[in-house]
This record gives C-alpha cells, sequence and structure tokens, in this order.
C-alpha cells in the first residue's frame, strides 16, 4: 500500500477515489484544461469551504503519477468537498463540463444539493450560449464575464401559469417568486424593481425588470415576453437600454446590458435584428411553466351541488318568514 497508516476508507470510498483520478489523469488535454482554471484564481482571496483543505504555494507542486506521465495536483480542487467531487466525475460526460461545476462551485459557494440541481438542469450547456452581441459591443473580459451570466434557457418551472397567460401574468409570477428566479439568473444579479418608469421626452415608460449585477457592475434591463421573439423587440429593448445609460447610469458604472427572455426564438432572426445596434445585448428562451388545469380554477361538482342546496335553503327560509309575516 502506498499510504499504510492511512485507514477508514469503505470499498465505495476506494472506488470513487480511482475513478476520481482515471477521469482526469487519463483525459486527453486534461492538464491543459486543468492549468488553465488553476490559474484564474486568486488563492489569496478565497476563503476554504471545508476543514484542512489549505493548500499553499509551495505544496503545488505535488504530483499524481500515471504510467508514462505526470500530472500536477491543482490547487483549485482541494477547495471543494470531496462528496462534490464524485458527483461530478459520477453524472459528467467530459472534463471540460467537470471543471464547470468545480468552477462554479468555488465560485457560487454551491452545496451539493445545489451543485446536484444545476447538473441536473444541465446548466453546462446553457451557460453562455445566448444569442448576444456581447463580445462585439463590450471591452474584453467583461464581455467575457457578460456572456458567462446568460443563459440560453431559463428554467421557470417553479411558477404555474393558466393556459394562454400573457407577459403581465408572467411577470406577477416570477415578481412573486423573486427569490428564486434571482437563483436562476444566477450569482450577482440584484432586483431593482418592475415595471421602473423613466420619462422619455415627457413620456412615461416603463421596464419590465431592472435588476443591477455586481460583478459586472452595470444595470440589467430584462424584458420579457410570453410569445416567440420577433425582430421589432430588439428595438424596444435597445431603447430602454440607451434611457437607462443616460438616466439612470452613474459615470463610474458600466454600460447597461440588455436581455430579452421570450417563449422560443430563431438564431437568424436574432441575429439579424441585432445589426446596426450599438447596445449589448442578449437573447434567451425559457421553459418548463406549469400550466394550470382550468378544473383546478373552477368550482368542483360537489362544491356547485353545495352552493346549489344553500340556495334553496335561504330561499325558503326567506319566502317562510314572509309568509309568517
Amino acid at each position: 500500500m502506498q499510504f499504510p497508516e492511512v485507514k477508514g476508507f469503505s470499498a465505495r470510498n476506494l472506488w470513487n477515489m480511482k475513478k476520481w483520478y482515471s477521469f482526469y489523469a487519463l483525459a486527453e488535454d486534461s492538464d491543459d484544461l486543468i492549468q488553465a482554471i488553476d490559474n484564474k484564481f486568486n488563492f489569496d482571496s478565497i476563503k476554504l469551504q471545508q476543514i484542512g483543505a489549505e493548500i499553499k504555494e509551495d505544496d503545488r507542486g505535488e504530483k499524481l503519477h500515471q504510467v508514462g506521465a505526470e500530472m500536477v495536483f491543482p490547487a483549485f480542487f482541494g477547495f471543494v468537498p470531496w462528496r462534490h467531487h464524485v458527483e461530478i466525475v459520477t453524472k459528467c460526460k467530459s472534463v471540460e463540463e467537470a471543471l464547470f461545476y468545480l468552477q462554479k462551485t468555488i465560485e457560487e459557494e454551491w452545496s451539493r444539493n445545489a451543485l446536484i440541481d444545476c447538473i441536473k438542469a444541465d446548466l453546462y450547456h446553457k451557460v453562455g450560449r445566448a444569442n448576444t452581441n456581447f463580445d462585439e459591443k463590450l471591452p474584453g473580459m467583461q464581455g467575457k464575464i457578460a456572456k458567462e451570466i446568460v443563459k440560453d434557457t431559463y428554467d421557470f418551472s417553479f411558477i404555474s401559469l393558466p393556459r394562454g397567460y400573457d407577459e403581465t401574468a408572467l411577470e406577477d409570477a416570477l415578481e412573486q417568486n423573486i427569490t428564486r428566479f434571482l437563483l436562476e439568473l444566477g450569482t450577482g444579479f440584484a432586483f431593482i424593481g418592475r415595471q421602473k418608469e423613466i420619462v422619455v421626452s415627457g413620456k412615461t415608460r416603463k421596464i419590465d425588470m431592472l435588476f443591477y449585477h455586481i460583478r459586472l457592475k452595470c444595470y440589467v434591463v430584462v424584458e420579457l415576453k410570453a410569445v416567440s421573439f420577433e425582430p421589432e423587440f430588439a428595438g424596444k429593448l435597445n431603447f430602454y437600454v440607451n434611457a437607462v445609460n443616460d438616466l439612470i447610469r452613474t459615470p463610474d458604472e458600466n454600460p447597461t446590458i440588455g436581455l430579452l427572455i421570450c417563449k422560443d426564438k430563431d438564431q437568424t432572426e436574432v441575429q439579424w435584428a441585432f445589426q446596426g445596434i450599438q447596445t449589448p445585448m442578449g437573447v434567451a428562451s425559457y421553459d418548463n411553466i406549469k400550466i394550470e388545469e382550468i378544473k383546478k380554477l373552477l368550482p368542483t361538482e360537489e362544491q356547485i351541488q353545495q352552493r346549489i342546496e344553500l340556495a334553496e335553503e335561504e330561499f325558503n327560509l326567506s319566502r317562510g318568514k314572509r309568509s309568517r309575516d
């Protein structure tokens, strides 16, 4: 045995350790991918979330040996609890996907349940894949971060709406579940208000929802549409973004971002609608809204019968009283 003094590992734990090592050490190009993530972190500023996980700079030279090669143990691996690691290597299909969830776990301090929920929701394939013009309209790092915080599809399974709902009903439901909506948007969003009034040339306009992103240091205008994307939606969003820039944003804040969330979208239509627009904006879709059954909105047969019987009793009592009078 390599570590004879270490005891207490179950057969399952030993198997998970082997699986964890093989997942990273035997994958092609894993060293470069891991090193790229490792270089992103400022380890002096991150608070470790588990006891005994402190990693000093001189520890980063430790190597894990495999046949014919060596893999340097990445410092950021030690910032993630072991059970998180097991969930990641068990459920992820590639090193790129696994590293995405490791990075998010550290940056957003996910619990294991939060991690499992995000993997189940396939966050890896949703974040940063929305249709945006951030690369062209925002400077380097800000554009990169902005792309990372916008999803291609938002999961609205936490709200229920009747068939044929409109934007007002959608806004109502999201505002009533604002905490859950903020979680779905991601870390860093602060809710400013709904139907935020702005006055342009003496006319009052109302923004569906206004947020502030702490990491980006900018306002985020969110417009909601209960229908599929239409090119004219981009023009309206552009108008609101420019208005917030001129009327609300301060000189030390970054340019406002616009985000349109609609029922569905066509990539070509979005790209053409963005042409000529100078403000940074993105278009995403939503799904999984629970549709309320119409029967739930109407009284049951028993309730109707009870009301009829009660009405008859009241009528008979009223008629009997008039007879006595």
